[in-house]
């Protein structure tokens, strides 16, 4: 059995069935081993999802239990009259029976059905699963983003008593055009048990499995990790129904990874070499997003995804590019790294989009301490200093200069990463680095994991809290209503752009309203 695979407990898979809910598919390792001559359809067994759109179509992708050909048609309705078939790559062990096809040819700004089937080596079909997303549109249209991040971690897994996470189901029942996946989408160095007692008394229950019974440090527990998640029944359809445009962050590897880094000895890890657990992390994030590598600037992650002239979305990568975690404090600091840096300013100075959402997997300025290390050390681009920029805030700073000398209007931070949301409205007037124009960071998250409370902000580009959602206590479960994702949404008419902070029911907690840049 591989890590993908799942030994789900007939304990915990009675508790379900009798909760009235499905239980986690019956998930076989992709593979050419079986009997000879028995024919088997094959299964498409995690459902299926959409990846960065386009005008003309966007990225298809599913997994197979074993060798099959990948097949998508899309129609313009659910009938499926006059569809185009799209013929995908062969699904394979060698990408854990994970691949993708990029549809294209269609409308744009509308809704497409597609159908996704898979076609075995002896010419058997599986059984079909269907989807709609939206094509980008050409003209000036009303946009539904939605964005947040952190999903099982600390513990809180799949609770079939809940129904599994449900806040899918919330963010579906909005019909986003487009979800930004903030980081964090698995919590490889988190496992799980079948029950978590809070302080309380409550108890917590998870559906488990076997690779994410232990800390991932194998390339197919990391495989398992993704494969656990999407045996939710909420996070499937959301997934099929909604495009996304995907990050990763630091517990996709192991928490506050950086590169050269090693895992504590307490951790209890047989491979401690962070950029080991990196490369298997990055192949199993590749296998099981959808997401294209060729697409992005460097052939990994950073790049831009554009949806019509009201809005440009540039996709960052905090976490290959970061220096050590440490003080923080130099001259020099990296957080994007100078390719990705010139990027990112080309890219805000070149575009004519009304709207510019940096999708920045850290925050800017609130301080997150790296806990794991022996000294006192940052994880994200902060120093809590509250002076002039240094470190990594220099690559910060040079961004948001680089911003205001070219009169880039319109630029809006979205990130999630510390397990609450907020509305941060940074000012030069009470910042220590003056040479940039005011703008909004908002924060969303958790998905599905441990709330925290706020962290502190750092005084050197003048951030204000100006709303804040989080609990009291350090940890608090999914079952105390501090699970969050964000919205934005742009009218197509006026281009105004609003953002709400929502709770897992879809609760509007805090809204803002932007009126769109002078031209």
């Amino acid at each position: 059995m591989t890590g993908s695979d799942f030994g789900i407990s007939r304990r915990t898979l009675l508790r379900t069935s009798a909760l009235g809910l499905v239980a986690a598919p019956a998930l076989a390792a992709c593979s050419n081993d079986g009997p000879a001559l028995v024919r088997t359809r094959p299964k498409l067994t995690h459902g299926v999802a959409v990846g960065d759109p386009r005008t003309d179509g966007a990225l298809i992708w599913a997994r197979s239990d074993q060798p099959a050909k990948l097949i998508v048609e899309t129609a313009a309705t659910e009938s499926f009259t006059d569809a185009k078939r799209f013929t995908g790559p062969l699904l394979t062990p060698d990408a854990d029976g994970t691949g993708r096809v990029r549809v294209n040819g269609l409308p744009a700004g509308q809704q497409v059905h597609y159908r996704v089937t898979l076609e075995g080596e002896d010419g058997a079909t599986s059984e079909p699963i269907t989807g709609v997303f939206r094509t980008v549109p050409t003209g000036a249209a009303d946009i539904r983003l939605q964005w947040s991040g952190d999903v099982v971690g600390q513990g809180y897994g799949i609770n079939p008593e809940l129904g599994g996470m449900k806040i899918f189901s919330a963010m579906a029942a909005r019909d986003p055009h487009l979800f930004i996946h903030s980081g964090d989408s698995i919590y490889a160095d988190v496992p799980l048990q079948e029950s978590v007692t809070l302080p309380d008394g409550r108890i917590w229950r998870n559906i488990v499995s076997e690779a994410k019974s232990a800390a991932a440090q194998t390339l197919e527990q990391f495989r398992g990790n993704y494969a656990y998640n999407l045996t939710d029944q909420n996070y499937r359809r959301f997934n099929s129904a909604v495009a996304q445009v995907v990050q990763w962050d630091d517990h996709e590897t192991v928490n506050n990874w950086y590169h050269g880094g090693l895992v504590a000895e307490t951790k209890g890890y047989t491979e401690r070499s962070m950029d080991t657990l990196a490369t298997r992390s990055w192949q199993a994030f590749h296998e099981w997003m959808p997401l294209e590598p060729k697409d992005a600037v460097d052939g990994r992650l950073y790049r831009k995804i554009s949806y019509g002239p009201l809005l440009d979305i540039f996709v960052l990568d905090m976490r290959t590019y970061k220096d050590t975690n440490d003080i923080n404090n130099g001259p020099n600091g990296r957080i994007f790294g100078p390719e990705q840096t010139k990027w990112l300013i080309e890219g805000l100075r070149d575009t004519k989009a009304t709207w510019k959402i940096i999708a920045n997997d850290l925050p800017l300025g609130l301080v997150v301490k790296d806990g794991e290390q022996k000294v006192m050390a940052y994880e994200g681009p902060a120093n809590g200093d509250n002076g002039a920029p240094s470190g990594r805030e220099t690559e910060i700073a040079q961004v948001l200069s680089a911003i205001k000398a070219n009169k880039v209007g319109g630029v809006v931070w979205l990130t999630a990463d510390v397990h609450y949301t907020a509305a941060h409205h940074y000012a030069p007037e009470r910042a220590a680095f003056t040479d940039f124009d005011e703008f909004w960071e908002f924060v969303s998250g958790p998905l599905n994991a441990g709330a925290f409370g706020p962290n502190p902000l750092d005084g050197t580009f003048g951030p204000e809290a100006v709303f804040v959602h989080a609990p009291d206590v350090q940890n608090a479960s999914p079952l105390d209503s501090y699970q969050h994702f964000g919205e934005v949404l742009i009218d197509g008419k006026s281009r105004e752009l609003t953002v709400n902070l929502c709770d897992a029911t879809g609760s509007v907690l805090f809204s803002q309203r932007l009126a769109p840049p002078v031209r």
